[in-house]
């Protein structure tokens, strides 16, 4: 309905688990290694949980387009089965003929085993993937237990994977299946997205349908966040809705009271609870902040005995929606504020820094100034009177990388970078990030200034400019179909990504093959699979080989 309204190519927010819409956040990555060890290295079983909708099934969607070719996998989606029926599914998943009239324990069993054993033979790995495991009975759970008996005298013919909710740990744990717990390798519990990652998430889906990525105001990402606690179902859910309310009120834009009237539509459990959590919550660090600034140990004063409020001491606390849940039933806010207060020493997130909303009032923070910042990193010295532009930088020997991205993808890149901050709607700035302190932002103009993440991510709008040197002389992108020295740099750089290293008759030809690889390697890190050797992905290719990094964000503990 709303899907002409906004110019969308298609559903931004639907629920269903399409691979098209794949948001791969830090967590879903780790876990993605875990499914893809159990594949690969494993032995025994893997686990993988997770609270219901934070992208469970959808990591096993995402895993089955980066099997190997020598993985052969029984997916089984619906559990609910006695052992006799598990083990017919798992045969008609793999293919293996079996005797429908004379279903019994030892009849599938050697089945399936002679198939392992000739799977195996032929260079094959198998692997058993259970969705939803929590709904496993303990019978058929022993039952999958003893499949991982079936073996040569050196390697498991069958690697299990076990998806599912928390319960499937609870159930685990149990005496009865303790046999069973011991072999499994591997554990990943799946968490839900941070405020970050949940405006990275929405932004994501909007740009695949070619939507606008702003579409929703920062105040309706955090209220979305609040509303969801990071589960990207239930944000899936509210912003379908939402974007149904503003299609309704004829707006374009997406804002809290339109969330929140959104959620009241959607969600079982009523807004006004939420609301309230929220009072008590800000009530907390309300109560937090006055603390720091009456504090007598704390306070600074300024010449004429009056505070300056440019270097009072912000202590920043992380997970504070976690921390209040648990200190909600303290008898006071007095009381409940000393508890984070004390875990917060604890984790010494006692560090001062700056106030980023009155450092970003600065008017010399220019796009201009932000380059020549960075061509001090690089030695580079501008002596012309024209305003600097990446021309100019060309002209340097170091090249331009624009766009917009997420905060995971500038880490990733592990470049100096020059970020964008909106401070309204007609008014930017730009500063360099020049390193990592403590996983708080340093930000270099005439000096570095360090301030905390939260406040970096509220005013930065995504978009950024890195200044970045060919790894090979002026190499700017490898395309297929060329010939040069650059392809033999290539073909390099990717054996150590895909450990590819055989010997090609024309080394210098960026052939088929070679441009098969590049998409693998651009889908990895969730790049544009065009496999074309570009600027971001020549800097993940470099960003491989530690020596060949010309200049790397610094990371400073």
């Amino acid at each position: 309905m709303y899907t002409h309204y906004f110019n969308f190519t298609e559903l931004p927010f639907s629920i269903a688990p399409d691979p098209h819409f794949i948001y791969m956040s830090a967590r879903h990555k780790e876990g993605l290694a875990h499914l893809l060890y159990g594949i690969t290295d494993g032995g025994g079983f893997v686990a993988l949980t997770g609270e219901v909708g934070t992208g469970k099934t959808t990591l096993c969607h995402c895993l089955l387009q980066e099997l190997p070719d020598n993985i052969e996998i029984a997916l089984i989606l619906n559990p609910k089965l006695n052992a006799i029926e598990l083990l017919a599914n798992i045969c008609d998943e793999l293919a293996i003929s079996y005797d429908k009239e004379r279903q019994s324990l030892k009849n599938l069993v050697d089945a399936l085993n002679r198939h392992l054993l000739s799977a195996h033979a032929a260079g094959r790995r198998t692997v058993l993937l259970i969705d939803e495991a929590q709904n496993l009975s303990r019978e058929v759970l022993e039952q999958i237990r003893l499949l991982t008996n079936l073996e040569t005298s050196k390697t498991k013919l069958l690697q299990i994977i076990l998806v599912g909710q928390p319960e499937l740990q609870q159930l685990l744990s149990s005496r009865d299946l303790r046999q069973l717990n011991q072999r499994i390798t591997a554990r990943y519990h799946l968490l839900p997205l941070s405020l970050a990652e949940t405006r990275a998430y929405i932004r994501h889906r909007l740009f695949v349908c070619n939507g606008n990525p702003n579409l929703f105001k920062e105040s309706a990402i955090k209220r979305i966040f609040k509303l969801s606690s990071g589960i990207p179902r239930v944000i899936n859910i509210i912003c379908d809705r939402a974007l149904l309310g503003a299609y309704a009120e004829d707006s374009k834009m997406i804002n809290s009271a339109i969330v929140d009237k959104a959620a009241s539509e959607t969600l079982a459990q009523p807004v006004q609870s939420r609301v309230r959590f929220t009072v008590l919550s800000s009530l907390l660090v309300l109560s937090i902040t006055l603390w720091f600034f009456y504090q007598d140990g704390d306070r600074l004063v300024g010449a004429e005995g009056q505070e300056d409020p440019a270097r009072v001491l912000i202590h920043p606390i992380t997970d504070l929606p976690q921390a209040v849940d648990g200190l909600l039933q303290s008898i006071s806010v007095q009381s409940a504020t000393q508890e984070i207060l004390k875990k917060s020493e604890s984790e010494n997130l006692v560090d001062p820094v700056m106030l980023f909303d009155q450092w970003l009032e600065n008017p010399e923070l220019t796009l201009e100034r932000g380059i020549l910042n960075t061509l001090e990193l690089f030695g580079k010295v501008y002596q012309e009177t024209d305003p600097i532009d990446c021309t100019a930088v060309r002209a340097l020997g170091l090249n331009c990388l624009h766009g917009k991205a997420s905060w995971k993808d500038i880490l990733e890149m592990d470049r100096p970078v020059i970020l964008e901050f909106l401070l309204d709607s007609d008014s930017r700035r730009h500063a360099l990030l020049a390193s990592l302190r403590k996983g708080q932002p340093v930000m270099r103009v005439d000096e570095e200034s360090a301030f905390t993440l939260s406040d970096v991510l509220r005013y930065w709008n995504g978009y950024y400019l890195i200044l970045w040197e060919s790894p090979v002389s002026d190499l700017r992108v490898i395309r297929p179909g060329t010939q040069s020295e650059a392809v033999l740099w290539l073909r390099q750089q990717l054996a150590l990504f895909d450990g590819v290293t055989d010997k090609e008759t024309m080394p210098q030809y960026f052939d088929s093959d070679l441009t098969t690889r590049v998409k693998k390697f651009q889908h990895h890190y969730n790049l544009t699979e065009d496999g074309i050797a570009g600027p971001q992905t020549l800097i993940y290719l470099d960003n491989l080989n530690e020596a060949g990094r010309s200049m790397r964000l610094q990371t400073n503990e």
